[in-house]
């Protein structure tokens, strides 16, 4: 029975009993899955995925069956319809996938050890257990886990344990939820708990291997957070419980599962004394994302995967909107700004990207959809907007209705904008589906014409695109009371330029705070006078114009070679956001000159020029009561200043390296990774790099491994690069979750890139193997294509990829990524001159 013909529609679960008995040692799983419902049909279909079904029996009867492992199903021949209780009798192989039921590996002491834990979304409950394992069929759970244990271990799961009789831990009844959000797990973890003002126990869970303060950070930010989630939705959360486990092998960054989220160590275990804020921000959205989701994806969920951006953008807002409230000193929106907003720029304006809402019935397509830049970022943006529209009172007001009408069931992008339409007596529905279900979005052109300002609408793309006439409905946020709040034409004439000028006095500007998901393109009147008060302007605007002027060029719209004499203008800037954007131009011109070039010596000098203010004031160590802004920017500046090749900055660095040389761990995080790499390119040797190697088997701290991998990938001797390629089919090195970042460390690095695209040319096979099934596979693709832009690469990505267009769940990365590269080389071949010329003026 094919996807499309969904199960639920035959059989309706109520109610499960499982029991799964996993023998570790054996790598083995037994189990049984009884399952009451309502059958539509005498013939209805139940999912699994590589399970030996033994047996189905109803009423003590053998029920004939037939396992169809193409369409993951068991199709089941029944003696009647209504209510039936089906008892399947399976087992199954304890696979290293890290989907469904699988092993996590870590040492302590030396000692190797393991936690079993589970991940099951998309379609992966169905490895574990056999079930209707569609997000509509919500049922109610009892589980029931026994294994070969030892003292001390922990069993966790998305209730409480109720009781454990003959060494079965039998688990307290769910809530009605989907299969894709049960959990659970046991091995020897320590915690850490508090419960919430409303009475929720909640606990942070991580190995042994990791200090005991590690867990504090994680346990302050989710009772927060919940605290918070419970006052803003007017709901209570609706578990007795809430656990946050670090889990040491984890496809995914976390994971929702009702009760119990899971997470990689990264996302949630940190050193409260020595760790980057950036990394503490990071971990507290994630933390605050996962929790938002128990209520909107968890408690309301959606009627199917074409409608993920239901649960994925609404939570991905709400982590800004929770640490914001509980931690208002670290202006978090800013983070918003620089990673969810160019990330989501970037990649929609690439003709072929998936709409928000995307048609889904293959399984294999639906680990495809989880698309971050769309799905998260660029779903979002969209929220955000229309939180500026609507505001927080109509938003929590339509919220609480919207659970209160769909809580323990399913519902669809339809009814959220409906419950907020009536709270705030907007047609949300009209407005938000030409962002929804449209791929895209528009550059709005503001020029002067016959001395009227005039704005226009079109599709924005980075390289060719078929223009198909869309539009959007686009919340303007101008700072002249004369533009309409929304743009619902493709041009609007504002009237005479002069007099609105003289009436508002002050440059015109659109898409005030950066909230609407379009880019802006002056005509150089409106942006000479925009220019001419920069200094005056906020933050967020100084941004703004860094990121639609990069955006422009980057589409040639405009030439990188005009953008290059303004970025002197925002170079003495005190605030995170702009130093940020800054660089990410600056850091653009990179593909314009070549490795060890005249023209990569005059960028280098570029950047000291650029960074010069900023190092000299915030220099290497961090001052007693300094902003969050100069914590944030320093590795910033300081990164630049290496890249620039100043002598004194690499000098301190290698001093910095040599008085910290006995514990590099003690280095300060936020400076620690420039501190390896500079250490690595300027200083390193054989001995240095295998001592780092063992650092970063051995350290249990996310943070220093990221370093430490960072560190190495730099490496400037192809002989090392060659040795850490060797390590990277070695778990017990490089674990398969973090192997994308070493692949792209080393094929960023000029020396290292021949090297890394050799690899996964030959190692592809072993690569799809081992991680081929997880929702991130495609950005092994994703990443060759931020770095290759020659033709010569271009033809050989193309001659590797092109025969794998028709693998499912590739089609669409593929297709995209050979468009990115294309423009890219395009665009370098037109202007490579023009802005080295730029570049070498600027200096």
């Amino acid at each position: 029975m094919a996807e499309l013909n969904h199960f639920y529609q035959l059989f309706e679960p109520t109610h499960y009993d499982i029991f799964i008995d996993i023998n570790r040692e054996k790598k083995q799983i037994q189990g049984t899955s009884t399952i009451t419902g309502d059958a539509k049909e005498k013939n209805i279909s139940i999912h699994q995925k590589y399970l030996t079904i033994e047996s189905v029996i109803s009423n003590g009867t053998n029920l004939p069956f037939e396992v169809d492992d193409k369409n993951e199903a068991i199709n089941i021949e029944l003696s009647d319809i209504g209510e039936v209780t089906l008892e399947i009798k399976y087992n199954a192989k304890l696979t290293d996938t890290m989907m469904g039921i699988y092993p996590s590996y870590y040492e302590v002491d030396g000692v190797k050890k393991q936690i079993i834990g589970t991940q099951f979304e998309t379609t992966f409950a169905r490895q574990a257990f056999p079930s209707v394992d569609e997000p509509e069929a919500k049922a109610t759970f009892d589980l029931a886990i026994k294994f070969d244990e030892h003292d001390g271990e922990t069993i966790l799961s998305n209730m409480p344990e109720v009781r454990n009789e003959g060494g079965v831990h039998y688990f307290d009844t769910t809530v009605r939820m989907s299969t894709y959000l049960i959990a659970f797990a046991f091995g020897e973890l320590q915690s850490k708990m508090t419960t919430t003002k409303s009475g929720v126990q909640v606990g942070v869970f991580g190995t042994k291997a990791h200090a005991s303060n590690e867990l504090d950070f994680a346990l302050d930010i989710a009772q927060r957070s919940i605290e918070f989630f419970e006052e803003f939705y007017e709901t209570p959360y609706p578990l007795p419980h809430s656990w946050q486990l670090a889990l040491p092998d984890f496809s995914a960054g976390a994971m929702e599962n009702w009760g119990l989220i899971t997470y990689r160590e990264a996302y949630l275990l940190l050193d409260p004394e020595n760790t980057a804020l950036n990394v503490k921000q990071l971990v507290a959205t994630v933390i605050a994302h996962e929790l938002a989701h128990q209520w909107f994806g968890d408690l309301v969920t959606m009627k199917w995967w074409d409608d993920l951006w239901l649960n994925e953008s609404f939570a991905n807002m709400m982590e800004y909107v929770a640490i914001d409230a509980i931690q208002p000193d670290w202006h978090i929106w800013e983070l918003f700004q620089t990673s969810d907003a160019p990330a989501a720029l970037q990649r929609d304006a690439t003709d072929g990207v998936q709409s928000v809402h995307v048609q889904v019935n293959d399984p294999a397509e639906i680990d495809s959809l989880f698309d971050g830049a769309i799905v998260y970022a660029k779903g979002a943006r969209m929220l955000v907007m229309v939180r500026a529209l609507i505001g927080d009172d109509a938003l929590r007001a339509g919220l609480k209705n919207y659970f209160a009408e769909h809580k323990y069931s399913n519902a669809r992008g339809a009814d959220l904008w409906d419950a907020l339409g009536k709270a705030s007596g907007l047609d949300l529905g009209a407005i938000m589906n030409s962002w929804l279900e449209q791929p895209g979005y528009p550059v709005v052109t503001a020029k002067i014409e016959n001395g009227d300002l005039v704005l226009n609408q079109k599709q924005f793309f980075i390289g060719d695109g078929v223009d198909k006439d869309r539009y959007w409905q686009i919340p303007l946020n101008a700072n002249y009371d004369q533009a309409p709040k929304l743009m619902t034409e493709n041009s609007i004439n504002l009237g005479n330029y002069a007099d609105l000028r003289t009436k508002n006095a002050k440059s015109f500007r659109l898409n005030m705070e950066n909230n609407s998901h379009f880019i802006v393109n002056y005509d150089q009147e409106l942006l000479d006078d925009i220019l001419n008060d920069v200094d005056n302007l906020d933050a967020i605007s100084k941004l703004q114009i860094l990121q639609d002027l990069r955006l422009l060029a980057e589409s040639r719209q405009i030439s990188y070679s005009s953008v290059v004499p303004l970025l002197n203008q925002f170079s003495d800037n005190d605030e995170t956001i702009v130093n940020d954007a800054l660089y990410t131009v600056v850091g653009n011109l990179k593909k314009f000159v070549q490795p060890d070039s005249n023209e990569e010596q005059n960028l280098r000098k570029l950047y000291g020029k650029l960074s010069e203010k900023q190092v000299a004031k915030l220099g290497w160590e961090k001052q007693a009561g300094e902003s969050n802004d100069n914590q944030l920017t320093r590795p910033i500046v300081l990164s630049a200043a290496l890249y620039s090749k100043n002598p004194e900055m690499i000098s301190k660095a290698h001093d910095l390296f040599k008085q910290n040389k006995s514990n590099l761990a003690a280095l300060p995080a936020d400076t620690r990774t420039l501190i390896l790499a500079n250490e690595v390119r300027n200083y390193g040797d054989e001995t240095l790099f295998e001592n780092l190697l063992n650092e970063y088997v051995q350290t249990s701290d996310p943070s220093y491994k990221n370093a430490i991998t960072s560190a190495l990938t730099s490496a400037t001797d192809e002989k090392l690069l060659t040795k850490l390629i060797e390590k990277f089919e070695d778990a017990s090195v490089i674990k398969p979750q973090d192997l994308r970042a070493w692949f792209y460390g080393v094929l960023n690095n000029s020396k290292g890139e021949q090297l890394a695209w050799d690899w996964i040319r030959n190692e592809w096979q072993w690569l799809e193997d081992t991680v081929g099934g997880d929702m991130e596979f495609t950005t092994f693709i994703l990443v060759i294509s931020r770095v290759f832009r020659t033709n010569q690469r271009l033809s050989e990505f193309k001659e590797f990829f092109e025969p794998k267009l028709n693998q499912s769940g590739l089609t669409r990365e593929i297709t995209m990524d050979i468009s990115v590269i294309e423009t890219r080389v395009n665009l370098i071949e037109n202007e490579k001159d023009s802005v080295n010329k730029s570049i070498e003026e600027a200096i």
